[in-house]
C-alpha cells in the first residue's frame, strides 16, 4: 500500500513539473485564436514567463523583445498596425518554448459594457431577416465572465469566437448590431467586440478608484462596493488596445439625477486614465421608455432625471455621445427586444466622429430657448436636414417612424412652476410652444417622465429627439 502511494506521489510530482515547464510562457485570454487587434495605434502584447528570460513577439512583419520581470510578467508594444482581414499568426518565444496565436485579424476593437441590456444576446433579440450572421466572419466576440474582486485581476477565462449563425446567439446584441452597422460602412474592416457586462449592476462597481479621485463631488467611501467589477473584469482586459467603448446601463441607478452624472464622469475619466491610451470615444445609450405612461405635464417621475444626467454627460464630457431610444421601449419589459436600432444609432456616432463619415448621427438635442411674448422658441443641435413629427407605432420594428399630424409631449410653465400641455409647431429648425393657460411662459419640458410615450419629435433622418427640460426646478 505504501509502495503504491509512493509511486502515485512520484507520478503526480513529475506531472506537476512537466506542466510547470510547458506553461512557463503564458498569454492572457485576450490573445487566443481568432482575435482582433486594433489598427492605427501602438498595441500592447503581454503575458507571463520565467523571471529574467527574454521573450520575443513576432507579428505582421514586426519583431519585439522584452525581459520578464521579477514578478514574472512581460510586455511589448507593437508599432501601429494596418488593417488586415486576412488571418495571420502571432508567434511568441521564450527560450525553447513557443506559443502561436492563429487566425488574428487587424481592425477595430470596441469594449461593450453595462448591465443586462448590453449583456442581452442576439439569441434573445429580434434578428432582422436581412441580417445573415454567416456573412460576417470578420466580426469577432470575446466574453468576460462575471467576477468581483478586491484587487485588480490580470486575466480571465475566455476565448474569441468568430461570428456565425450558431455563435452569434451568444454575442451582445447591441454590440453585434453596432458592429454590423460599422461593417456596412468600413470596407470589410474586422470588428472585435469585448463583451464585459453584467445584468442588474450599478455604475459604482464599474468605476476605478482613480475615477472617483477625479470627481471631488463624490465620496467613494460612501458609495459601497468600491470598484469590485472594475477590478475583476475591466482590469482583466487592460491594457488591450481598443478604439472605444459603448455603454448601456442606468436602470439600477434609475432614481438618481445629478449624482449619476458625477458617477458617469468618474467612470469615463477613470477608464481613460487606467487604459492609458488617451481620450478614447465613449458612446452611451439613454434609457428607453418603460412602465405605464403618466399624463402629468410636468413629469419628473422615474428615470426622467437620470436621462437628463445622461444628456449632461454628452454636453460636458469630451468625446461622449448618446443613442436616444425613447421610441423603442416596451411598457412591460425593461429589456427592449429591438436591439438593432440601439446598435445602429450608437454606430452612427462612431461613423461620424471616429471614421470620418459625412452623415447625421444624432437626433435633436436641446440647445437653447427664447421667450417671444406668450410663446417660447426652442432651438436644437443635430436637426439634420430638418425637423419632423413622426411616430414609431411598433417599438420592435426596425422600420422608420411614420409621419404624424402634429407634435406632442411638450409642456410649458410660468413663474408659478405649474406645467400645462402645450401646442408645439415646427418653425424651420426650431419648435415654438405655447399654452392658453400660460400667458407668460418661462420654462419648457419635453418627455420629462418615466415613460414619455407621447413624444414624437425627430429629424428627417428618423433619429428621435432626447427628452429635456429648460428649468432646474
Amino acid at each position: 500500500m505504501r509502495r503504491f502511494a509512493s509511486i502515485t506521489f512520484a507520478v503526480a510530482i513529475i506531472a506537476i513539473m512537466a506542466t510547470g515547464a510547458s506553461a512557463a510562457l503564458k498569454l492572457p485570454a485576450m490573445f487566443t485564436d481568432g482575435g482582433v487587434l486594433q489598427q492605427g495605434m501602438s498595441v500592447p502584447v503581454w503575458g507571463w514567463g520565467d523571471a529574467g528570460s527574454e521573450v520575443t513577439v513576432a507579428f505582421a512583419g514586426q519583431t519585439k523583445t522584452a525581459k520578464v520581470g521579477e514578478d514574472g510578467k512581460w510586455i511589448v508594444k507593437l508599432d501601429a498596425l494596418k488593417k488586415n482581414n486576412e488571418p495571420a499568426d502571432m508567434t511568441i518565444k521564450m527560450g525553447d518554448e513557443t506559443l502561436e496565436v492563429s487566425d488574428v485579424l487587424v481592425g477595430e476593437v470596441w469594449f461593450c459594457s453595462g448591465q443586462s441590456n448590453m449583456e442581452w444576446t442576439v439569441g434573445g433579440a429580434i434578428l432582422p431577416e436581412h441580417v445573415k450572421p454567416d456573412d460576417f466572419p470578420n466580426i469577432r466576440h470575446i466574453k468576460v465572465p462575471h467576477v468581483r474582486a478586491g484587487e485588480p485581476a490580470d486575466d480571465f477565462n475566455g476565448a474569441w469566437q468568430t461570428c456565425s449563425a450558431q455563435t452569434v446567439r451568444g454575442f451582445t446584441a447591441v454590440g453585434f448590431f453596432f458592429a454590423y452597422t460599422l461593417d456596412g460602412e468600413l470596407d470589410d474592416t474586422p470588428i472585435g467586440l469585448i463583451g464585459c457586462n453584467w445584468g442588474g449592476t450599478r455604475i459604482e462597481p464599474w468605476t476605478p478608484p482613480e475615477g472617483f479621485d477625479l470627481v471631488p463631488e463624490l465620496d467613494s467611501e460612501k458609495l459601497g462596493d468600491k470598484s469590485s467589477m472594475f477590478n475583476g473584469m475591466v482590469k482583466a482586459v487592460q491594457p488591450y488596445a481598443i478604439k472605444g467603448a459603448i455603454w448601456y446601463q442606468g436602470e439600477s441607478n434609475g432614481g438618481e439625477g445629478e449624482t449619476y452624472f458625477q458617477k458617469k464622469k468618474a467612470m469615463v475619466l477613470g477608464w481613460r486614465k487606467t487604459w492609458d491610451q488617451g481620450e478614447f470615444p465613449f458612446y452611451l445609450v439613454q434609457l428607453a421608455n418603460f412602465r405605464a405612461a403618466t399624463d402629468t405635464p410636468g413629469g419628473g417621475d422615474g428615470w426622467a432625471r437620470l436621462r437628463e444626467s445622461q444628456l449632461k454627460a454628452v454636453r460636458q464630457i469630451p468625446k461622449v455621445g448618446m443613442a436616444v431610444i425613447t421610441d423603442i421601449g416596451e411598457e412591460r419589459d425593461i429589456h427592449p427586444r429591438n436591439k438593432y436600432d440601439v446598435g445602429r444609432r450608437l454606430a452612427l456616432w462612431a461613423l461620424a466622429n471616429d471614421y470620418g463619415k459625412d452623415l447625421v448621427y444624432s437626433g435633436p438635442l436641446y440647445k437653447s430657448m427664447k421667450v417671444e411674448g406668450d410663446k417660447i422658441r426652442v432651438s436644437f443641435d443635430h436637426t439634420g436636414t430638418g425637423l419632423i413629427a413622426a411616430k414609431k407605432d411598433n417599438p420592435q420594428s426596425i422600420d422608420p417612424p411614420a409621419p404624424a399630424e402634429k407634435l406632442e409631449g411638450f409642456a410649458v410653465a410660468g413663474e408659478d412652476k405649474v406645467f400645462y400641455w402645450a401646442d408645439a409647431v415646427i418653425d424651420g429648425d426650431t419648435v415654438v410652444v405655447s399654452a392658453d393657460e400660460v400667458k407668460a411662459p418661462v420654462a419648457v419640458r419635453y418627455g420629462f417622465r418615466m415613460n414619455p410615450i407621447k413624444i414624437n419629435l425627430y429629424n428627417k433622418e428618423n433619429l428621435p429627439a432626447s427628452p429635456f427640460r429648460t428649468d432646474a426646478w
